[in-house]
């Protein structure tokens, strides 16, 4: 159909066709109220093209496809055929890296270096559970000699995937790999902000062999298409990457209407701790790292950063000379770290921030402003002198604006630490092996970084403690996101009650 696709252009793979319907049943289709809407270029504040919108009534054809395609024939395909299948899919995801990232730089704004990292990890994560297919095993329980006692671990069903702008395909990766690795079917909503790389990604699902009907991805706004999944009656499970604000709307949809499985992978105000032995100069690479590593929209970014006082002048004067040498600008080039904020909403909220941060009376050391004249390019702002209980030091921000605090004790600084609703990363900086293992240790947070910051891998489970999150994302852990215990007892032989 020409209407779900049209002909753009990037900067390092030229002309491609882009799809812009919604994937349901293996195909690109028009929206039923044939809605559109625009895709912005971050870097520019251009229309990129527009897009086809899931609308509740688009919702409900997806969620059939994916009904019919679970009590069909996924069902009839074996564990091993179902890794094949997503071996192939990674296979197709490599072979198209450079067009995926590409797209992913001008749908997102991220500098096209990260974006080909973050196609690499997707293709990592779908490999890594395709590994794990055939290897979703119940037990056999010897309870009693006259029966047979055995447990499995089937799918849950229909799953809702909902995923966050500030990752589009590493996000995507993260929610489909367990779901289609346990057996499951899909229906998951791209960000409306970034809704590009997600259906070409669709194209190669087709491609690697899946049913009709299996992987269905839409585009479409929170308040109708994320809404009509969140309280669908055949959707069995929600997963959802964002806000803790949007999450617990989501989960009070679960529970109001068929009371469906959720997860939660949510926001967090994680503290990165440098201590007096740390070796300053990788430290500030870390820390540098932590907090600007995509232009500060992370949701684990070490935005608190706590220096301890021995080393705070020296750190501070470090520090506000790494993040001044940031290279800030178009995507594209090679040189960029940090690109554009993702919409004008996302750079006006975090300059909200900004301004709360000055009228509170915190020291902004560097930044603070717009950089250049066009685009949604902000500063890397480092802010000093702040008190515990300023916005800045308890919300969220999502973007690169940081805070620096003094403290003098461990004791000191983990009270500082667990200041916050959020328990989603952390880090420590020293040398001493004991104090990295106590403190690690002592952290009320997900993951706890030690002489690093933001090193995620797909064998290792991800989320929160507190408002930062239910369940875990990545690992084997998050196989049992997706899977349901069966117990079964069979009676051997013998008298009715013996």
């Amino acid at each position: 159909m020409t209407n779900v696709f049209t002909e753009l252009k990037t900067p390092t793979t030229g002309t491609y066709k882009q799809p812009t319907g919604l994937f349901i049943n293996n195909e690109f289709v028009e929206g039923v109220e044939k809605k559109t809407f625009e895709v912005i270029n971050p870097a520019t504040e251009e229309v990129i093209c527009s897009v086809h919108e899931a609308t509740e009534a688009d919702v409900d054809i997806a969620v059939k496809a994916a009904r019919d395609a679970f009590e069909g024939p996924w069902r009839q395909v074996t564990p091993q055929q179902r890794g094949n299948l997503l071996l192939k899919l990674a296979d197709l995801i490599e072979k198209n890296l450079e067009l995926l990232a590409s797209v992913e730089s001008l749908d997102n704004g991220k500098s096209i270096t990260m974006a080909r990292g973050d196609v690499g990890a997707v293709v990592g994560c779908i490999r890594y559970y395709g590994g794990w297919a055939d290897k979703i095993e119940g037990k056999t329980i010897d309870i009693a000699p006259d029966m047979f006692h055995y447990t499995r671990l089937e799918p849950i069903g229909v799953c809702g995937q909902i995923i966050p702008w500030n990752f589009p395909l590493l996000m995507l990766g993260w929610k489909i790999g367990p779901a289609l690795a346990t057996g499951n079917t899909v229906v998951l909503k791209t960000a409306e902000q970034t809704p590009l790389s997600g259906l070409v990604f669709a194209q190669f699902v087709k491609e690697a062999g899946f049913p009709p009907g299996v992987l269905n991805i839409i585009s479409g706004f929170g308040k109708t298409a994320g809404a009509a999944i969140s309280s669908h009656m055949d959707i069995d499970k929600v997963a959802f990457t964002g806000s803790t604000v949007v999450g617990r709307t989501i989960m009070k949809a679960a529970a109001s209407s068929n009371l469906k499985k959720v997860t939660l992978e949510l926001g967090g105000k994680s503290p990165n701790i440098v201590f007096n032995d740390a070796d300053i100069e990788q430290t500030i690479s870390w820390v540098n790292f932590g907090i600007y590593f995509n232009h500060g929209q992370c949701c684990c970014a070490g935005s608190r950063i706590y220096v301890q006082s021995g080393i705070y002048d020296k750190f501070v004067a470090a520090f506000k000379k790494r993040a001044e040498a940031n290279k800030v600008g178009d995507p594209f080039h090679p040189e960029t770290f940090q690109g554009p904020q993702v919409s004008q909403l996302q750079y006006d909220r975090i300059m909200e921030y900004i301004e709360s941060g000055k009228s509170e009376g915190a020291t902004v050391e560097t930044g603070g402003a717009r950089h250049g004249d066009k685009g949604y390019f902000i500063q890397p702002t480092i802010f000093t002198n702040v008190s515990p209980k300023m916005k800045i030091m308890q919300e969220e921000i999502f973007g690169p604006v940081c805070a620096i605090a003094k403290f003098d004790t461990e004791e000191e600084v983990l009270q500082m630490a667990h200041d916050t609703i959020y328990g989603l990363a952390s880090a420590v900086h020293t040398k001493d092996l004991n104090t990295a293992i106590r403190v690690a240790n002592s952290l009320r947070a997900g993951t706890v970084w030690v002489n690093c910051y933001n090193l995620l891998s797909h064998q290792l489970p991800f989320g929160g403690y507190a408002q930062s999150g239910i369940g875990r994302e990545l690992g084997e852990e998050a196989l049992a996101n997706y899977t349901q215990h069966k117990s079964v007892a069979i009676r051997l032989g013998g008298a009715l009650f013996g």
